[in-house]
């Protein structure tokens, strides 16, 4: 049963690896992972700065919001 399952997968990969439009699908994945890894990157390196930055516009918008 997990041979027959694994076979199966083995054959959808070998035919995703050898078509065109499995390239395509394969080319979007990497280019969404590369996105992700910047995404991730840039939110761990900027994340304290972002944080100050929404903590200034909370304390801005707090004494207007009580009507001082």
């Amino acid at each position: 049963m997990i041979l027959d399952l694994l076979m199966k997968v083995h054959v959808q990969l070998q035919s995703l690896f050898h078509r065109k439009d499995g390239a395509t699908a394969i080319e979007y994945l990497i280019l969404v992972a590369i996105v992700a890894l910047v995404i991730l990157a840039a939110g761990t390196t900027l994340g304290p700065q972002i944080t100050a930055f929404f903590t200034r516009i909370g304390a801005a918008i707090s004494p207007a919001a009580t009507g001082g």
